[in-house]
């Protein structure tokens, strides 16, 4: 049993190994060791996240998934949880979490009525966990809509302030044509703002050739 921890966090701004520690501290108190920790600053509420799923890649039948909260794992609407329930349930991986106590006893062997038993149980309040997850997001989600909705009403709202210096190392991590699994291990940005800079560095591009084409027709 290979014992796999997976750190999220929403925003490159969010520190996605802050639980490293909690987690360390379960694994030690059971005896167990953490063979690999997957990290990422990707949304829960969406499906697509590459570390999750390299950690899904990379399980055999009977590993455990170790996470500080089951909200780390998911946010997800229902639909979207139900397919990445399945694609945990297929490769037989255990779901454990430091605030799912019915969870805890996974990592410990049992007998096949207690496991099976356990298993029944901590799937139940994982739906239930993963549904309450998903109402926080959406009632945050809301609240922040209504406040910047009354700061603009207001002409309060400014937006967020843009990370330049990290922004820069993005840009020149790019252009030395780095791949993005490794520009955001080394700066802790999302996928979403990556692309974002990818694209404004290729529409710069685009422009910045345009302009020089017209001042080669205009002095031949």
């Amino acid at each position: 049993m290979f014992v796999r921890a997976y750190l999220r966090a929403s925003t490159s701004e969010q520190d996605a190994s802050r639980a490293k520690s909690a987690l360390d501290v379960f694994a030690t108190e059971r005896g167990l060791r953490i063979a690999a920790r997957y990290v990422e600053n990707e949304s829960g509420a969406k499906l697509h996240r590459p570390e999750l799923f390299r950690l899904l890649s990379d399980c055999e039948p009977g590993d455990v998934l170790l996470v500080e909260q089951v909200d780390r794992l998911s946010r997800l609407t229902s639909p979207d949880w139900i397919k990445l329930r399945n694609s945990i349930d297929a490769k037989q991986v255990r779901i454990v979490a430091l605030d799912l106590p019915t969870s805890w006893i996974l990592t410990a062997p049992t007998d096949e009525f207690t496991g099976r038993m356990f298993a029944a149980v901590n799937a139940m309040m994982l739906d239930v966990l993963a549904a309450v997850a998903r109402k926080d997001y959406e009632d945050r989600r809301r609240r922040q809509a209504e406040g910047t909705a009354k700061a603009k009403a207001a002409g309060l709202y400014k937006g967020r302030p843009e990370n330049k210096t990290r922004n820069a190392a993005i840009s020149s991590l790019l252009r030395d044509g780095r791949s993005w699994r490794d520009i955001m291990n080394a700066t802790g940005c999302s996928r979403t703002l990556l692309a974002k800079i990818a694209r404004d560095r290729r529409l710069q591009a685009e422009a910045d050739a345009a302009i020089g084409a017209a001042k080669s027709d205009a002095h031949p």
